[in-house]
């Protein structure tokens, strides 16, 4: 199923995507299930929203794919290397990412999204995709020189904006390793890789944040990014497209 969370005569919901309608669901599915209300609105008549808001956190992987650590200057980690976002970073498709006074160079960084739909902790490698609810397409935006100038990387990765999601959640999508995915800046392809290229999978590194984090229902992890990163500024658009999950598309502003 591909869920969406939308904005309809202001009410926000979530509904199961139904051709060119939305199937509304009663609840948010990561709580309530799939019940529907029996209510069908069409996708021209809502405004999408991030799928999930993250009630506890987003771990990014770093470094997961190694011509892009080679790009940056760095070695790739022989253990998934893990930071934090705060879930006030995340917005939606076609909300706008905003570069902030304090940086000289954001960067965007495309991503495969992992929506964690269960208590995990401690899980194996072998059972870690069971906790997965879904998959949808995520970017990493960092503050590239305050990541650099703070020797740390809350501030850089953190800004409000940093964490677009979208444009929904596929429950059926499988991370297999043809799986491409490709970053433009106003239709420029800049990142062009697959999920084949990671270095750790999936099911390793969400088995590897569950030794050290109890994860949650609606946590999100971003699966690192490939080779190509690099500056956006005032007036681009970036849009993320994954094989099966779609694109996910962001204009930026100067603060």
């Amino acid at each position: 199923m591909r869920i969406a969370r939308f904005s309809h005569q202001e009410r926000i919901g979530f509904g199961i995507v139904d051709g060119s309608d939305l199937v509304v669901l009663a609840g948010d599915p990561l709580f309530a299930g799939f019940d529907t209300t029996g209510e069908r609105v069409p996708l021209g008549e809502v405004a999408l929203l991030a799928p999930v808001i993250p009630r506890s956190k987003i771990i990014g992987i770093a470094r997961n794919y190694r011509d892009h650590a080679a790009e940056l200057g760095n070695a790739v980690p022989a253990e998934p290397m893990m930071f934090l976002k705060p879930n006030t970073s995340v917005i939606g498709p076609g909300d706008t990412i905003v570069r902030p006074r304090q940086s000289e160079r954001v960067d965007y960084e495309g991503e495969l999204a992992a929506v964690i739909g269960r208590v995990a902790k401690n899980v194996s490698v072998d059972d870690a995709l069971d906790y997965v609810f879904g998959y949808t397409i995520g970017n990493d935006v960092t503050a590239r020189d305050l990541q650099k100038a703070d020797g740390q990387w809350a501030r850089a990765k953190g800004f409000d904006t940093f964490c677009p999601l979208g444009p929904a959640i596929e429950t059926e999508f499988e991370p297999t390793a043809d799986v491409r995915i490709i970053t433009r800046v106003d239709g420029e392809v800049r990142q062009d890789g697959t999920l084949g290229e990671m270095v750790h999978s999936v099911a390793e590194f969400i088995s590897y944040a569950s030794q050290a984090f109890t994860l949650l229902p609606g946590d999100v992890i971003l699966a690192g990014t490939p080779a190509g990163v690099g500056p956006i500024v005032a007036g681009e658009s970036v849009e993320v497209e994954i094989t099966g999950l779609g694109v996910l598309r962001n204009p930026v502003r100067d603060a």
